[in-house]
């Protein structure tokens, strides 16, 4: 049986253990990472939606970090939307403060109805370097 090999940002680790999931494995030379919300170091959700969504992708910097890549690494993101006909237009908007430039990673972007009191999540699948 393969032993998962897990990256855990810096002072987070309580959070993913109570909740039982690993925010990110490497396996096979790409870094898998579990959807990231913008959720403060307590697990609360951020109440505005633009800060939501900032606070998302630092969490996820903070992962891609502790796996010493940053999102230029990225090839893979799938986004999830809580309401995305009225929401979209306004995340997408916040996004690209932490998109970079072209070549731009693969996207899937999907309509949900819950997120557990949140309404923007993120996962991504990086390469990891060398």
């Amino acid at each position: 049986m393969m032993t998962r090999d897990v990256v855990f940002p810096a002072g987070r680790q309580a959070l993913y253990e109570r909740n039982r999931y690993s925010p990110a494995v490497r396996a096979g030379g790409l870094l898998f990472v579990s959807g990231q919300v913008g959720s403060r170091e307590d697990g609360s959700p951020e109440p505005e939606l633009d800060a939501q969504v900032r606070r998302a992708f630092a969490n996820l910097d903070a992962i891609l970090a502790a796996a010493g890549c940053t999102f230029a690494d990225v090839v893979d993101v799938t986004v999830f939307i809580v309401d995305p006909q009225a929401r979209f237009e306004r995340i997408w908007a916040v996004a690209q403060e932490f998109w970079g430039e072209a070549p731009y990673p693969t996207v899937t972007a999907v309509g949900v109805t819950w997120l557990y009191g949140f309404d923007f999540e993120i996962k991504v699948v990086a390469q990891l370097p060398g």
